[in-house]
């Protein structure tokens, strides 16, 4: 009887091991996923166009434990376009600690040299080359003119799009408004409060948009 006694003793002491294991297992690659949690930003800064200067954000962003997945460097425009001395709108998506706040992020871009640094969230579909998916688009909407509104919202990033008919008032363009011309008359109204519009995006929705006009142009 001392024996099985000992034998069930033992048996329950390894299931009582084995249980704590397990449980002990689950708790710390639980603690390893959220340690491992991260957000996705769009990091956007005009930065002044002299050597170094792109390498110190990049370094401020590196010493937050930021992965920079894509970046995106607009023309150099006009003084109205890029004021205050600075000659590049750069713009970084980045994975960053879940932990890291947007105000974490500017006070980073800010005291390496960005300029009225926008940190916004952004999406995984934010990793598409632009450029790409603004050729992809223009396809598209050149197979069927009926899916502009659709491709720009794609492209702008941004729900807040209506039409303006011929006869009706457009509003005032800014910063965060864009209207772009239809092929039928009126304008197509963009609104993105958040991010401001950037040269290179007014190019490809006028692009986007004469791309409908030529399938009109190619059916009459």
């Amino acid at each position: 009887m001392v024996l099985v006694g000992l034998g069930l003793a033992l048996i329950l002491g390894s299931a009582v091991h084995r249980r704590l294991s397990a449980s002990g297992g689950l708790r710390a690659r639980a603690r390893v996923r959220a340690a491992q949690s991260t957000s996705l930003w769009r990091v956007r800064a005009r930065v002044a166009e002299r050597p170094g200067r792109l390498a110190a954000l990049a370094g401020a962003l590196a010493r937050l434990r930021c992965n920079i997945l894509a970046l995106q460097i607009a023309p150099a425009g006009s003084a109205s376009m890029m004021p205050g001395g600075c000659d590049a709108l750069d713009e970084f998506i980045v994975e960053a600690p879940a932990s890291l706040t947007p105000l974490d992020l500017w006070r980073a871009v800010d005291r390496a040299g960005g300029a009225e640094a926008v940190i916004v969230p952004a999406q995984v579909r934010d990793l598409i080359d632009p450029g790409i998916q603004a050729l992809l688009l223009g396809r598209r909407v050149r197979d069927d003119p009926g899916e502009l509104v659709a491709a720009m919202t794609e492209l702008l990033r941004t729900a807040d799009i209506r039409r303006c008919g011929p006869g009706e008032p457009a509003p005032e363009e800014g910063p965060t408004v864009m209207a772009v011309p239809l092929p039928a008359g009126g304008v197509l109204v963009a609104r993105r409060p958040d991010l401001p519009f950037t040269p290179t995006e007014t190019a490809r929705a006028a692009a986007l948009a004469a791309a409908a006009r030529h399938r009109q142009w190619a059916d009459e």
